[in-house]
């Protein structure tokens, strides 16, 4: 399977994920690549849209294999990846330094994405993380670690795409997961992408700027 581009995806998630339109969702996106993809599904469940500002924390030295991950919110969740810690013999005060340079872009992120804009009210609702795809698992974890805080009623993972092994170990994580295409041979998230470019931090802003973070309560 291949998406045209986020948009796409979007649209094909969304439709899987109709049935919980009449349950009043909130719409959680990992940026920057989850965003416009969650972008199509808050519009098609009529939902509020926030975001979850997750940071992989990498090896030093191989920035691109996951060590662990932090998210936003109370006291900023962080996940250790124990066998790649131990197995690259990094040291607690290594691990901290890269987790100091990721909590500042988180916090950069934050005041960049979403300034004095409400956060959403995730506590007794549905919550649907969702994001551009699914590789090691090791953000997603964070951010469902982080969602959990907040006491959802449910709590619901939908991608597009992600390897078996990551989503067997993720569902055990949530209610539920959605998850168009579990390929055989992974490799990496944009090969099933035609069009995969970085999403761009103007992008993000101005697809917040289509989306209530709250749902409106009618008066009593």
């Amino acid at each position: 399977m291949l998406f045209q581009n986020r948009t796409d995806a979007g649209r094909q998630l969304a439709e899987a994920l109709l049935k919980y339109k009449g349950r009043h969702p909130v719409v959680l996106a990992l940026p920057r690549g989850g965003v416009p993809v969650a972008a199509e599904v808050a519009a098609a469940l009529d939902a509020p849209l926030d975001l979850l500002l997750v940071r992989k924390i990498g090896l030093p030295g191989q920035p691109e294999l996951a060590m662990g991950a932090i998210a936003d919110g109370e006291g900023m969740t962080t996940i250790r990846n124990q066998d790649v810690i131990e197995l690259s013999g990094v040291t607690s005060e290594e691990f901290e330094v890269v987790c100091k340079k990721e909590r500042a872009e988180i916090e950069r992120r934050r005041e960049r994405y979403l300034g004095d804009r409400a956060r959403a009210e995730v506590k007794g609702q549905v919550a649907i993380i969702v994001d551009d795809g699914v590789a090691t698992g090791a953000t997603t974890l964070a951010a469902i670690k982080a969602v959990r805080k907040q006491e959802p009623k449910e709590l619901v993972l939908a991608v597009p795409v992600a390897p078996l092994d990551t989503i067997r170990k993720l569902h055990a994580e949530v209610d539920a997961v959605v998850c168009l295409h579990v390929p055989q041979e992974f490799g990496a998230i944009g090969y099933f992408y035609r069009d995969f470019h970085q999403v761009g931090d103007d992008e993000v802003i101005a697809t917040l700027r289509q989306f209530p973070s709250n749902r409106s309560m009618p008066a009593s």
